[in-house]
């Protein structure tokens, strides 16, 4: 079972493979792991134990980053994010950063955000589109159309609590209109947007 694996230099959490989006651009479509990784499919959801043990004996030679981004969405396990989190700063002089979905409000509508502070260095939310209905075709969240303006609402308010905040979107079927209405979103919103090209194997979106 993978629960940590390096790409491009960083060292990347596979802590869950629950999602609750069914992205069109999705690399878990495309393979099962990525870059040079086993499988990250994982047969349990690992403890915090697991995943401490895991980190202890992983390599982490010349890494300086610790991204939670694996076969899920890393915030459908806020708490055990948080724990983990928590574990490598008191152990290590590494950033941490999170690639989310940014719907943290309605995966776990109890967890407080607030709670990241001094945790967590770096945030990446998916945009994926510029308004409601081209977000849910892109996205499909099983949460419905509200998800978009959860996800801005994560983004505006996380920015009191993490230091450097990112918008993302993936050039899947994306006309330049609609990537600069995404730059015209994240610029209303203050955060700035990176562009990912989509990849058809096991690359890594960056």
């Amino acid at each position: 079972m993978t629960i940590f694996y390096g790409f491009d230099g960083k060292m990347y959490a596979n802590i869950t493979n629950l999602c609750p989006c069914n992205c069109a651009f999705c690399i878990r479509k495309n393979g099962d792991g990525v870059g040079d990784s086993e499988s990250l499919w994982l047969d349990h959801e690992p403890t915090l134990e697991e995943i401490i043990e895991a980190f202890e004996s992983f390599d982490k030679t010349g890494i300086d980053e610790l991204v939670f981004c694996g076969y899920g969405e890393p915030m459908m396990r806020a708490e055990i994010v948080l724990k983990t989190a928590e574990y490598v700063k008191e152990n290590t002089n590494m950033k941490i950063r999170i690639n989310t979905n940014g719907l943290i409000a309605l995966m776990n509508p109890h967890f407080d955000i607030s709670a990241l502070k001094y945790k967590i260095d770096k945030i990446s939310i998916s945009l994926n589109a510029s308004d409601p209905d081209r977000y849910f075709k892109i996205t499909d969240p099983k949460y419905g159309l509200p998800s978009y303006n959860s996800m801005l609402n994560f983004a505006l308010r996380i920015q009191e609590f993490v230091p450097d905040v990112s918008f993302t979107i993936v050039d899947f079927e994306l006309e330049e209109e609609e990537i600069e209405r995404c730059r015209q979103r994240a610029k209303d919103c203050g955060v700035p947007l990176r562009i990912r090209h989509y990849v058809t194997d096991n690359e890594k979106y960056e």
